[in-house]
């Protein structure tokens, strides 16, 4: 039992803000850029930090997008790790980590998720991060941002419904031209 659960939300998006294009295709998503100053993000480092997170929360159109990575041979990136699809359709599961979930976010949440898991990820759905925000359940946000401008598409929070104070925590840059920025939310 974890002594205090951190909730992040964490997304990878264009430089204007956008997760997918309107389709919900993120063929952008491999860019060609080279930063001689950045971290070299290497494939230990990125295992190691993966084993820092607990727990994985989505939404179906993530869930969607992550089946067909893993249909192209490109993996499955939630490694075996409990993984909670918000969801009320119908989806095929490929895998025992995950669990479809279609009742109360903040209940999800906050009695069950919070009690079990020290590092709880929303990992994907502009709806989704949003509604996390609207319902105060998160206490970061990690925004990967990729070099590339698309112009349009499905935007990193959808609709909130007020500002939220952030504070900012970390900045990183790294040599495919990404650069990482993590924030606290302020209360």
């Amino acid at each position: 039992m974890p002594s205090q659960s951190i909730v992040t939300i964490h997304m990878a998006a264009s430089l204007d803000g956008f997760v997918a294009r309107l389709d919900g295709s993120v063929d952008w998503i491999e860019t060609a850029d080279e930063f001689a100053g950045g971290e070299t993000m290497d494939a230990a480092m990125v295992d190691a930090f993966l084993k820092t997170i607990d727990c994985y929360v989505m939404g179906a159109r993530t869930y969607e997008t992550a089946l067909n990575f893993e249909a192209k041979g490109q993996g499955w990136s939630y490694g075996d790790k409990p993984t909670i699809v918000l969801t009320h359709r119908e989806l095929p599961r490929t895998r025992e980590s995950v669990e479809f979930y279609a009742g109360d976010l903040a209940q999800l949440v906050n009695d069950r998720l919070r009690p079990a898991f020290g590092s709880i990820w929303f990992v994907g759905g502009s709806a989704v991060s949003a509604e996390c925000l609207r319902l105060g359940l998160a206490d970061e946000v990690r925004y990967s941002i990729l070099p590339v401008l698309i112009g349009h598409g499905i935007p990193f929070f959808d609709k909130l419904d007020r500002d939220v104070a952030l504070h900012l925590m970390e900045v990183k840059g790294y040599t495919s031209g990404m650069v990482s920025l993590r924030y606290q939310v302020r209360r």
